[in-house]
C-alpha cells in the first residue's frame, strides 16, 4: 500500500504532450494525498496550455488481495466520466500499468510508467498501443518537482 508514498505533497509539474505528431510544454501543478487509511490515494492537477487551462484528479485504488493499483482518471474536458483504469504494480522505483481503452472508436492499449528518480523527483509516462501492445507510442510524459515545505 506504500508504492505511492512518494508522491505525497505538492508537486510543479513540466508536462509534454503528442499533438499531431509534434510535441508541445506546458506547466501544471499536482497535490496528492493518502485517503482511506491508504489504500487509496488522490491527487488533483491543474494545468494551462494555449488552448485553456484544466483540472483534473487521480483515483488510486490498492487491491490488497491481488497486491495491484487500480488508476483512474477524471478531467474537467470530460467531467462526468472516468475513464477505465490501468492496472499493475511496483517493481523497485519503476512502475507499470496496463489498461484498455478505445481512441476515436478503436480499441487500444495503455500503458502508464511511474519512475521514482530521488526523493524530490519523479517521472510518468503514457503510451498507447494500436496493435494489441506489438508497439507503443509514448504520447504524455509528466515531470515532477517537489515543492520546498515552507519554513517554520
Amino acid at each position: 500500500m506504500e508504492d505511492f508514498d512518494f508522491l505525497v505533497g505538492r508537486w510543479r509539474v513540466r508536462h509534454e504532450c503528442l499533438v499531431r505528431s509534434a510535441w508541445q510544454e506546458f506547466h501544471g501543478t499536482c497535490s496528492m494525498r493518502k485517503v482511506l487509511g491508504g489504500q487509496a490515494n488522490l491527487d488533483e492537477n491543474s494545468w494551462t496550455t494555449a488552448s485553456g487551462s484544466y483540472r483534473a484528479l487521480t483515483l488510486r485504488l490498492f487491491d490488497s488481495a491481488s497486491r495491484a493499483w487500480s488508476i483512474y482518471w477524471l478531467d474537467t474536458r470530460w467531467p462526468t466520466t472516468f475513464g477505465p483504469p490501468v492496472i499493475g504494480g511496483f517493481a523497485g522505483t519503476h512502475g507499470r500499468f496496463f489498461g484498455d481503452d478505445e481512441l476515436n472508436g478503436s480499441p487500444i492499449r495503455v500503458r502508464v510508467d511511474w519512475f521514482v528518480d530521488a526523493s524530490d523527483r519523479c517521472r510518468w509516462q503514457q503510451a498507447f498501443s494500436f496493435d494489441e501492445g506489438a508497439t507503443w507510442e509514448t504520447n504524455w510524459r509528466m515531470h515532477f518537482v517537489r515543492e520546498a515545505s515552507p519554513t517554520k
